[in-house]
């Protein structure tokens, strides 16, 4: 409801609030898997009902909380949706961006290893960094990571995130629920009940003391106000 922003060319803007808020509805109006029924969504522009619906969606590089892969081998996972076949340094590159690099090598068979349907045998975290490794080969120039980190410990998505901040010309939207994934974004949306809550850059939301504040003291802080944000967000 009444939200409005914009993402110029190269920034990351990241995305929170608790479960129900809007958060993934932004993704999926602008991928076009349903569209607006009032209001518009552009991209360069050109409102995206108007764009060719293969090139708009072949312009993304979507990794999902909740990740399909099929039963094949771990290379042909990684490489879905690309256009022509990628080289073997391409493919490795892209699993090193997403901190998949050191358990892909020690697979037995390492690329060519065969994974079951949705990726049975691998653990959450490990199939969340093949789906991001399939986004960044894709080198779609707006990636969208929905909740993509959320089964990853702490330290392997601080690297993740240090790689994609030195990772230039993508634009990004990050999707989640913990602030370590949004925290060095340009801009931070908070939603809370399909409206925008609060807005600005980490220091800027921390300096206002309000509902990101309060998720911050509750995922990071021992202050005894944010047990409202931690109520919240169960």
């Amino acid at each position: 409801h009444d939200i409005s922003f914009k993402v110029k060319s190269g920034q990351t803007v990241g995305i929170i609030g608790s479960t129900g808020s809007g958060k993934s509805t932004i993704m999926n109006l602008l991928c076009r898997f349903y569209d607006t029924s009032k209001g518009e969504v552009l991209v360069d522009g050109v409102n995206v009902k108007n764009l060719d619906l293969y090139d708009l969606r072949d312009n993304i590089g979507m990794a999902m909380q909740d990740v399909f892969l099929f039963s094949d081998t771990v290379r042909a996972n990684v490489c879905l949706g690309c256009e022509r076949e990628p080289s073997e340094e391409e493919i490795w590159k892209a699993l090193e961006e997403a901190g998949a690099l050191e358990f892909v090598q020690n697979l037995k068979d390492g690329l060519d290893t065969l994974i079951g349907e949705r990726g049975i045998g691998l653990s959450g975290g490990q199939k969340q960094r093949i789906s991001m490794a399939r986004a960044f080969l894709r080198g779609s120039q707006l990636c969208i990571l929905d909740d993509a980190t959320s089964a990853l410990d702490m330290e392997t998505e601080r690297q993740i995130q240090k790689r994609l901040e030195e990772e230039k010309g993508r634009t990004r939207l990050i999707i989640a629920h913990r602030i370590s994934s949004v925290r060095h974004a340009d801009e931070i949306l908070i939603l809370e009940n399909g409206r925008v809550l609060e807005r600005g850059t980490h220091e800027e939301l921390m300096k206002k003391r309000g509902y990101y504040y309060e998720t911050y003291q509750c995922q990071y802080g021992t202050e005894e106000r944010g047990r409202k944000a931690c109520q919240s967000m169960q």
